[in-house]
């Protein structure tokens, strides 16, 4: 009996915790009914200016947007570019870095890259080079192997984030890396 006693207990200490914890934070009551010392109606209040919009508070099942892609335009462009590039021209081998920096197609001072004004003006002439569009499912790509290189191209092109990735793995790599080959630079092996 002293068992079902202090079981007894429990769950009415239990109950009225989880009673309590109603999940508002205006004790106890919930957002559709409004509080009153004097009636028990349990009127409806209406959300200001018959707004139908959730708190943003509210937990919702409707995943949100997705991220404006980041991929600079067709065609010409500002020419402002702050790039870092890095090219791998083989497994193993060190990997060479750049800098690019351009203002109006022009390149800056502290540019590190082997020839800054190809490549300022590649990108003025068509910024989207730097960020390539994936292939689609319906586009064919030949099947040969262009070399071993890679490269990343990361920063900002005419105030669009950049974060490429080449290689010369399939005739589709080949012709964004053939497409931005003034961008890579010279050391990526690959001519």
């Amino acid at each position: 009996m002293r068992k079902f006693r202090m079981l007894a207990a429990f769950l009415a200490v239990g109950a009225g915790l989880i009673s309590g914890c109603s999940g508002t934070p205006d004790s106890g009551t919930s957002k559709g009914t409004a509080p009153s010392s004097a009636s028990t109606s349990t009127a409806p209040v209406s959300s200001p200016a018959g707004s139908a919009a959730p708190s943003p508070d509210t937990e919702t099942s409707v995943p949100a947007p997705a991220p404006a892609t980041s991929r600079p335009s067709n065609g010409p462009g500002q020419g402002n570019a702050e790039l870092a590039i890095t090219l791998v021209p083989s497994p193993g081998a060190p990997e060479v870095n750049y800098t690019l920096v351009c203002s109006s197609g022009e390149p800056a001072a502290e540019s590190s890259h082997p020839n800054a004004a190809a490549a300022c003006a590649a990108l003025k002439a068509n910024p989207a080079i730097a960020a390539p569009a994936a292939p689609g499912t319906a586009q064919p790509c030949t099947q040969q192997y262009g070399g071993p290189q890679t490269a990343a191209v990361t920063g900002m092109v005419d105030g669009v984030a950049v974060d490429s990735k080449f290689s010369r793995t399939n005739g589709c790599e080949i012709s964004a890396w053939d497409a931005a080959k003034d961008v890579l630079g010279a050391s990526g092996g690959a001519s």
